[in-house]
């Protein structure tokens, strides 16, 4: 899994039983980060943008894509001292680059060249797992509330799964009740570019830089009034619009220390999230994602839901680091068993299909 905090690649490696396997409890079996090279991180990011010369430079970066993809997977695998031929498929999100939920014909773009990354690792590859949901009329996300109902659901407890990565989304899982999931807004994404602009480093650890800041209440304010937190489910949404030209017009003609840019992006991440469960009568909300290491961020959430339950998804047996990898693992196990990868309540999709592609070594 590679996501839109663009931090690098997210691999896990997972055991799944034979049996029921609409209910297994994945075995997490080793897991491993690896950053992108530099050059192409800001690739990627310009990817995110329009620009010109971006289909020419896409077919490149696509194939380097592949090729670190692959280059990951090895190193995986030597780690976990298991050979390519015991594995049964890789499963791979590939790196988002359009997401557009909302235009005359909605599509989503993930970039990767599979073929190749198959041919490199002599691995079937199982992919391209956005499309099929948007054909069926659905926005293609969030797709890792069925693998958080397969895994974290609980029957006498409201509970919601808060990835906070580069764009957050949150998984509803109530008793008795459908699924339900959205975008909530931005993550990390705008709180990394600004601190990237600042010269400071790829993102704001453990919140040190924000801690140095005050909140901007009417920057704040101007943040929040985006017409994107009074749209009801399904929605989501991207890099493409929530990025740093989106803040650049909010700070226009206005002059706050960085610092205070910083503080108040973190508490409009808290506050976004805070906006789309502020009618869900939540019991228990588990963190994952880069964003669960966010001290700053974490202490404004607690702040925000004073009576929730907030934990990492750690307590139950994943590490914040690994869910959304292990998402797109389960998702490729899905495809082989059958078993539909969206929830239509979550998607908008007219109905759940078993989703992905495959590309054989």
């Amino acid at each position: 899994m590679s996501g839109t905090s663009l931090d690098g690649i997210d691999l896990v490696l997972v055991r799944f039983g034979q049996s029921a396997p609409e209910k297994l409890q994945p075995e997490l079996l080793d897991s491993l980060l690896c950053p992108f090279p530099e050059q192409l991180r800001q690739q990627l990011s310009q990817l995110a943008q329009s620009g010109p010369g971006e289909l020419e430079l896409m077919g490149l970066v696509e194939q380097q894509l592949a090729l670190a993809y692959a280059d990951s997977v090895k190193q995986l695998l030597a780690k976990a001292k298991v050979n390519p031929e015991q594995i049964s498929a890789i499963g791979c999100h590939g790196q988002t680059i359009r997401h557009r939920p909302y235009v005359q014909f909605p599509f989503t773009y993930q970039i990767g060249d599979m073929f190749r990354l198959a041919a490199e690792t002599q691995i079937r590859v199982i992919a391209d797992f956005r499309r099929k949901d948007m054909a069926y009329g659905g926005q293609g996300a969030p797709l890792v509330p069925a693998f958080h109902k397969a895994i974290f659901a609980k029957p006498d407890s409201y509970r919601a799964i808060l990835n906070i990565g580069g764009i957050a989304n949150v998984t509803l899982l109530q008793p008795n009740r459908p699924v339900r999931g959205f975008d909530t807004g931005p993550g990390n994404g705008l709180m990394d570019n600004w601190i990237q602009q600042q010269g400071l480093g790829l993102y704001d650890k453990d919140g040190l830089y924000a801690a140095s800041g005050v909140i901007q209440q009417d920057l704040l304010t101007d943040l929040l009034s985006d017409p994107y937190f009074q749209l009801q489910g399904p929605k989501s949404t991207g890099r493409e619009y929530f990025n740093a030209e989106w803040l650049a017009q909010k700070l226009q003609a206005k002059n706050y220390a960085p610092a205070d840019v910083q503080r108040t992006l973190t508490r409009f991440t808290a506050e976004s999230i805070k906006i789309a469960l502020v009618n869900e009568a939540i019991e228990e909300l588990f963190v994952c994602g880069g964003g669960a290491y966010n001290k700053v961020l974490i202490s404004d959430l607690q702040q925000l839901f004073p009576t929730v339950q907030l934990q990492q998804t750690a307590s139950l047996g994943v590490k914040a680091d690994d869910v959304e990898a292990m998402a797109f693992a389960w998702l490729a196990y899905a495809y082989d068993h059958k078993i539909p990868g969206n929830i239509p309540e979550v998607t908008g999709a007219r109905k759940a299909v078993v989703l992905g592609a495959e590309f054989s070594s």
